[in-house]
């Protein structure tokens, strides 16, 4: 049986939509400054396909950045988070969301001039706060972290950290195996755990 058009129509726009934002990352991290153009060239669509998605670059680059951190959350998933000691765990999750945006530097840096709201990004963060969350509560619960505090909040203060050592990373302030080392050990210390898991 023949599926209805409009069906088609939607898996049309979902592919092309698809494309566009593999292909944005691509050009984007090589070239911040590309054109839609440029994007639409590599993304092998119209310019005219972009717009129907994207009624202008910010919005394009919210996308970019929105599908970015689906990334980084898969890659910190990906981790199993919930085997072995809650600081291991931590630790893994966080290096893999690392990696997974040391791979867009550039789009990393551009990510954080975008002119989002703070609702907007408390909710693109929000599904690698409840995984840092979850993982932070599993600590407290096996007296490996303090537990006079809310994970959530802990969570929160992850994220801010994290982001503090890639700053330092990129502002050349410090190597990357610095800022990781410096990330885990004052991590732990505000976790009220070891230093050393």
């Amino acid at each position: 049986m023949t599926p209805p058009p409009t069906r088609n129509l939607r898996a049309d726009a979902l592919r092309s939509r698809a494309a566009i934002l593999d292909a944005a990352l691509q050009v984007l991290e090589a070239r911040p400054d590309a054109s839609l153009d440029a994007v639409a060239a590599a993304a092998e669509v119209t310019r005219q396909t972009v717009y129907a998605h994207f009624r202008s670059r910010d919005q394009l680059l919210t996308a970019v950045v929105d599908r970015l951190t689906e990334e980084t959350a898969a890659a910190m998933n990906a981790t199993d988070p919930d085997t072995g000691s809650a600081a291991e765990a931590l630790l893994r999750v966080l290096d893999a969301g690392e990696r997974t945006v040391g791979r867009y530097p550039v789009l990393a840096r551009l990510a954080g001039s975008l002119p989002t709201g703070t609702r907007a990004d408390r909710e693109r963060h929000e599904p690698i706060s409840e995984l840092l969350a979850r993982v932070i509560r599993r600590g407290q619960q096996a007296g490996e972290f303090d537990d006079r505090l809310p994970p959530g909040w802990l969570a929160t203060v992850t994220v801010k950290l994290a982001h503090a050592a890639s700053e330092e990373t990129r502002s050349g302030r410090m190597t990357q195996e610095e800022s990781r080392r410096a990330l885990h050990t004052t991590l732990l210390l505000a976790l009220g755990g070891t230093a050393r898991p």
